[in-house]
């Protein structure tokens, strides 16, 4: 019964009563006892509805409810159709609706799944490939665009951030399962936001830990799949696959068309080594750290430390917790990577850390990395000066692109030198990596032992009259 109805019936009874003898003497007790009768009525009928809300709000709702304002639609602009995996991909996903767009229209490709306050969103690598411009639209429609920070295509992991010309509010992000915290047969939620018409909720449970399904004869080379009879739908790869504690244990990616609703995610284990591999000042910043800890853990953990670094030289070493930085706590990794880059290496840092139940601390200051990894580091390992192609150069030398690196000096008696390699001879892989630039060629190198031999792949120039011939050569060569 509403507070209307409530009026309207002692506005009736006062009608009917207020002239009779009895209601004179006991009106205000009716009244009292209509009020009453009514209130229990109404009291009754609320608690129903109370009753029958919770009823229907299980722990499949509320971990909707909890999750679902950090799942986000993911929009590109500008995707250029080839025929390789990617495209592949797509067709197989998104055909009726990827098909006859113009070059220059908006899709609506994905899911993504905001990870941190400040508005780092995770999705799929093959979701913003080739994307010149990326939007992120909010549960609530708010629209943001986004930066591409990196993507790992052996992973399928990319990592967005948003960008406003306004400052940003804080956004709600979700929180990550225990890496092993896994059960069979346990209830699992895919979530998404595909074509930014909504949310879109799917339940299943979890079929099997271990599956590494190939796609097209081109694995994405995840050792342990997550397989899911929840459905995966079209524009929900990208957004996150939970458990009912609203926690993140993978990150949708597929359906496997050979079978009949089987889809597929990245596991929490993977995506936070991702996570670990992009948020580091060497990939963001170009800045010299030298060790890389583990997402998703609390305190972060070291899991790697390089020889000779700022990190090796400060004393971190591997599995050594951080517990805090500068004097303040920080238990994500994006908290830990901002307050590592907030000066750009211009200022040192102090870490305090635990070793095995030890706490001291740590002093170090970031490096550029081309302080370190340069020609002179290449030089000192190979006998050989390299520097890179610019497009000048590469007109000079008739070249028909910039790629790889050119010989400009070679130490007469040095692991070059003693293999035949010139001065001119253009250097395209290195132990069968292709040779990018000079920094991370060094970065390679440096991680190799003395003694070392590794094959290197050339491009000799050859004058033959007045026509300049490139011939493919390899040689192998050993590191000092």
């Amino acid at each position: 019964m509403s507070n209307r109805s409530l009026i309207d019936f002692e506005n009736w009874a006062r009608r009917h009563l207020e002239k009779s003898e009895f209601w004179a003497h006991h009106g205000q007790k009716i009244t009292l006892s209509v009020l009453c009768l009514c209130f229990f009525l109404e009291f009754g009928y609320q608690q129903k509805l109370f009753a029958n809300d919770e009823v229907r709000r299980d722990a499949t709702v509320r971990a909707v409810e909890k999750v679902m304002p950090s799942v986000v639609n993911i929009r590109t602009e500008i995707l250029i159709e080839r025929k390789d995996f990617y495209y592949d991909l797509l067709w197989e996903y998104f055909g009726s609706y990827y098909r006859g767009r113009p070059a220059e229209s908006t899709y609506s490709l994905g899911s993504g799944v905001i990870i941190h306050e400040s508005g780092y969103v995770l999705t799929n690598a093959h979701v913003i490939n080739r994307a010149s411009r990326v939007e992120v639209i909010l549960q609530d429609g708010t629209r943001y665009d986004a930066e591409p920070i990196a993507g790992m295509r052996s992973s399928d992991v990319a990592l967005l951030r948003i960008r406003d010309e306004k400052p940003l509010p804080k956004f709600q992000s979700i929180g990550f399962a225990s890496e092993g915290d896994l059960m069979l047969g346990e209830t699992v939620i895919a979530l998404g936001n595909p074509f930014g018409l909504g949310s879109s909720v799917s339940r299943g449970i979890l079929s099997s830990k271990n599956r590494r399904p190939p796609m097209d004869d081109e694995p994405l080379e995840i050792e342990d799949w997550l397989q899911t009879d929840a459905a995966i739908n079209p524009g929900n790869s990208g957004g996150p696959l939970i458990n009912l504690a609203g926690e993140m244990i993978g990150l949708n990616v597929a359906v496997f068309k050979e079978g009949q609703g089987i889809g597929f995610a990245i596991p929490v284990k993977r995506v936070n080594d991702a996570i670990g591999e992009i948020m580091t000042p060497e990939v963001l910043d170009g800045l010299w750290f030298g060790a890389k800890v583990k997402a998703g853990t609390i305190p972060l953990v070291v899991s790697e430390v390089v020889d000779a670094s700022p990190a090796s030289e400060a004393g971190l070493r591997i599995g050594d917790d951080i517990l805090r930085l500068n004097g303040l706590e920080v238990d994500h990794i994006v908290d830990f990577y901002q307050s590592l880059t907030e000066s750009k290496g211009k200022e040192p840092l102090k870490l305090d850390v635990d070793r095995n139940g030890e706490h001291f601390q740590v002093s170090l200051q970031l490096l550029p990395e081309t302080d370190f990894f340069n020609a002179k580091l290449i030089a000192a390992r190979t006998g050989m000066t390299l520097q890179s192609i610019t497009p000048q150069l590469a007109r000079h030398l008739n070249l028909d692109s910039t790629k790889g690196v050119i010989v400009s000096d070679v130490e007469e008696g040095g692991p070059a030198g003693l293999t035949g390699i010139r001065t001119g001879f253009i250097i395209m892989q290195f132990n069968q990596n292709p040779v990018v630039d000079l920094v991370s060629l060094a970065k390679y190198i440096h991680t190799l032992k003395l003694g070392k031999s590794v094959r290197v792949d050339l491009v000799v120039q050859r004058q033959v009259g007045r026509f300049l011939t490139l011939n493919r050569a390899a040689v192998s060569l050993k590191l000092r």
